[in-house]
């Protein structure tokens, strides 16, 4: 295979490769798309809700280490030369985040389906009506963990500090603002203080990620002029679809919460909480589409 345009592919892309030696199509979808009795033909299942998150965690949808994602990835047939295209069933959802899953342990040759399965079906490309699996041969990927691209909260503290970082929000401006409860029990409402509210759901068009100008647009509203960011939503998930609109609208300097709002927002961490509308941008604008997974 040739080498991929960039970290998005559209579905005509795909459809003309689909089948050909060395693609590997993973559906990253979680929730009630998980399990889906629909699938891109030949799709393997990148299980964030179940193998491809950390046990051993107490919080959902969290890193594993190297060892286990290298296993796990070597059980899905994946290759140190495979490239590999992710979709996921509700549109760019989850499949940013094992794109970026796989970024942050050194595989760079991935990239996201634009539009997801949704696109795919629009396009009246085949489907198979049957769960996304694997039942050949193990890989031979090795994960090599790239320190930065998953933080912790310490590293979110910092950057809230720094006048050249900005901290961006991917929940629903609802949860931001603490006028909605948290889907997950126990955890306060509202957001991080100095944080910057950018539902996900503002990067897309009907589904797929806005043209780059756009995205340029987007960000800039949001970050003034910081350029080191720092993305975060409910658990690690929808921040990844910022990672990837960051990306597609020239940022390199990018770090992912793993723990994000289901650390953060615990009683327990000690971490500060606001409410309202008084988020780091300068203009006060904010925007609600989007739930932030």
């Amino acid at each position: 295979m040739g080498p991929l345009p960039g970290p998005l592919v559209g579905a005509d892309w795909l459809a003309r490769r689909l089948g050909e030696p060395g693609l590997v199509v993973l559906d990253a979808s979680v929730g009630a798309h998980r399990g889906a009795r629909r699938r891109i033909p030949g799709a393997r299942p990148f299980d964030i809700d179940g193998a491809l998150s950390d046990p051993t965690s107490p919080l959902p949808h969290t890193m594993p280490g190297a060892d286990h994602l290298t296993r796990e990835l070597r059980s899905l047939g994946l290759d140190e030369t495979s490239t590999v295209v992710v979709h996921d069933g509700a549109g760019i959802h989850s499949s940013a985040r094992a794109w970026w899953m796989l970024r942050a342990m050194g595989f760079d040759r991935a990239a996201v389906l634009d539009g997801g399965l949704p696109a795919w079906t629009a396009a009246g490309l085949p489907v198979e009506s049957a769960a996304a699996r694997y039942t050949g041969p193990r890989g031979d990927f090795t994960a090599r963990p790239r320190p930065g691209l998953l933080v912790g909260s310490g590293r979110v503290a910092a950057a809230l500090a720094d006048p050249a970082s900005a901290v961006l929000d991917a929940r629903a401006r609802e949860r931001f603002t603490g006028t909605a409860p948290e889907p997950r029990p126990g955890l306060r409402a509202g957001h991080m203080p100095g944080a910057v509210s950018l539902p996900f759901g503002e990067l897309q068009d009907n589904g797929l990620m806005r043209p780059v100008r756009e995205l340029r647009r987007v960000f800039s509203g949001a970050a003034g002029e910081r350029r080191k960011l720092v993305l975060t939503c409910g658990s690690g998930v929808t921040a990844c679809v910022l990672a990837l609109g960051a990306e597609l609208a020239g940022y390199d300097d990018l770090a992912v919460y793993d723990g994000s709002w289901s650390e953060w927002g615990l009683p327990s961490s000690g971490l500060p909480v606001v409410t309202g509308l008084n988020d780091g941008r300068d203009d006060g604008r904010d925007a609600g589409r989007g739930s932030g997974t």
